[in-house]
């Protein structure tokens, strides 16, 4: 009893907050935030899954995201580290969210297998009908399954987006 008490106040207690100011983009779907104390956090935004560096579109899902929020204040809403010790969170700024916008312009998936919000799903369908960003390329892979790609697969799915 008392353990199923713990547990459920872990699951109903609200996500921790970061706050800082982004110095650094690292891809589509990473950031670096530095905070009030002057220590630097590596974030990996929740819910989406942007390509990789040499994949179609990587370049510009990097300059989007830096678009939106180099330089600026943002807040994060914290879910825990990943196994890389990135911490993961949803990303605002003024209160917009960056994942959402970042799925709505086309520049990232949905990653499915984490999240399952509404929202994110709809940001991603509203980009797909438009064919907007990543969604204009008919040879589009998902992140996911280029991570799983050799070398000599991911070369003969190169095509000059990726320089974008």
């Amino acid at each position: 009893m008392l353990r199923s008490l713990a547990l459920l106040a872990v699951l109903a207690s609200p996500a921790l907050a970061l706050e800082g100011k982004v110095v650094g983009v690292i891809d589509g779907d990473t950031i670096d935030v530095l905070d009030s104390s002057k220590k630097q956090h590596r974030v990996r935004f929740d819910g989406i899954d942007a390509p990789e560096r040499g994949q179609p579109f990587s370049n510009r899902a990097k300059s989007t995201l830096s678009d939106l929020v180099f330089g600026k204040n943002v807040r994060v809403d914290t879910e825990g580290p990943d196994k890389y010790d990135r911490t993961i969170g949803r990303v605002y700024v003024d209160g917009k969210d960056v994942g959402l916008a970042m799925l709505e312009a086309g520049m990232a998936w949905h990653y499915t297998k984490y999240d399952q919000s509404k929202k994110y799903a709809d940001g991603e369908k509203s980009a797909k009908d438009a064919g907007r960003g990543l969604w204009s390329d008919p040879r589009r892979v998902p992140p996911w399954d280029w991570r799983k790609m050799d070398k000599a697969e991911r070369d003969k799915r190169r095509s000059p987006q990726s320089v974008r």
